[in-house]
């Protein structure tokens, strides 16, 4: 399940609006790097959206609670190169109802259900607080399982399915390679202590599905 949410960076937006230039005096390359990922956020840059738009199709839009994510611009002033697999120790309807709670002050891109469902709570432009750690929420996208990761019989052929197609659209998006360096187990998240997905998640079989999804997809999108 997801961690806790961010801080604000050092160089805040007041000092990027009233003085981009000054603020890059005195503090050289870190604030050149804050600068250009929020460049974005100046009046007539910052991207269209639309209430509800899906990055996955087919999925559910239920929104999580803005205390539970943070607005960007990914992949242009975040590069997203990771896939963090949870489980959230719960059903699908506990991950929906937590992510909408503002008090939680976590919550994944993506929930998937065991029946196949998937519901999304957080564009992937956006940061969501899933993992416990500032850069990897920077460079990730999150989907949450339903299930217990001490109960094997909860991660059904459909789940797998489901999330495997969910993940390997994310990768074709973003340029993940589909190996266990990029998708990753919130258990490996840097300064982490939660276990999910836990011992029971066939990683060589997720990988194996992830992979033919991908091939499928990019077949069909040739045609």
């Amino acid at each position: 399940m997801g961690g806790s949410g961010d801080a604000r960076r050092g160089v805040g937006r007041r000092a990027v609006l009233i003085g981009g230039g000054a603020a890059l005096v005195g503090t050289g390359v870190a604030a050149h790097d804050e600068l250009r990922r929020l460049w974005w956020r100046l009046p007539g840059v910052e991207k269209k959206r639309v209430e509800g738009e899906l990055d996955h199709p087919g999925a559910l839009w239920t929104a999580a609670s803005r205390a539970n994510w943070r607005r960007a611009d990914r992949p242009d002033d975040f590069t997203i190169d990771r896939v963090v697999i949870h489980v959230v120790q719960g059903s699908y309807a506990t991950a929906l109802k937590v992510f909408k709670d503002p008090g939680h002050r976590a919550a994944a891109h993506y929930v998937v259900g065991k029946d196949g469902r998937i519901a999304q709570m957080i564009r992937e432009l956006d940061v969501a607080y899933h993992s416990g750690n500032r850069s990897m929420n920077e460079r990730s996208i999150g989907i949450e399982h339903e299930g217990f990761v001490d109960r094997p019989r909860d991660f059904t052929n459909t789940m797998y399915a489901a999330s495997a197609r969910l993940t390997a659209g994310i990768c074709l998006r973003y340029g993940i390679p589909v190996d266990r360096e990029h998708i990753v187990g919130h258990v490996e998240v840097p300064g982490t202590d939660h276990t999910d997905p836990g011992p029971h998640w066939d990683w060589h079989r997720y990988l194996r599905m992830v992979r033919s999804a991908r091939t499928q997809i990019e077949s069909a999108s040739s045609k």
